[in-house]
């Protein structure tokens, strides 16, 4: 069962190519908080084409949109086989940070994965977002 959005004023929706201009701000602005940069061309090359990379390999990728529009959040499922996937590309704005939308959108992206028929989920991050990793720790990863 999914989880109940802490933040009703911000909406969840799938990612299109349209998008990835927004997201690769977001993702590097995030990382540049944390002294860490993108790598659009090797770690980060998934971004590049989101509808390949997530949606036509059986994954999702989804966006947090503001009320006007704007893109503050991300989190993706890529495949790696068809029992395994990933858990990638969770960020969030610093203005949505502290709003209990990180534990709901571990939980969501779960319940997405199992619904899509993955038994199994991984995950790496740096060991610079600490915020991150406790929270995930605490989901078991």
């Amino acid at each position: 069962m999914f989880p109940e959005n802490p933040a009703p004023d911000i909406r969840i929706r799938p990612a299109t190519n349209s998008d990835i201009e927004a997201v690769k701000e977001l993702v590097f602005g995030v990382l540049a908080e944390y002294g860490l940069s993108g790598d659009p061309e090797s770690t980060d090359s998934d971004l590049n084409n989101i509808e390949a990379s997530y949606h036509a390999r059986g994954g999702f990728f989804d966006v947090f949109e503001n009320s006007t529009g704007k893109i503050v959040g991300s989190v993706g499922i890529y495949p790696l086989d068809s029992d395994t996937c990933e858990l990638r590309k969770m960020y969030f704005a610093p203005t949505l940070r502290g709003r209990g939308l990180g534990r709901f959108t571990v939980q969501y992206t779960i319940e997405r994965a199992k619904a899509l028929g993955f038994k199994r989920i991984t995950l790496e991050t740096s060991s610079r977002l600490e915020t991150a990793r406790h929270l995930y720790r605490s989901f078991g990863f």
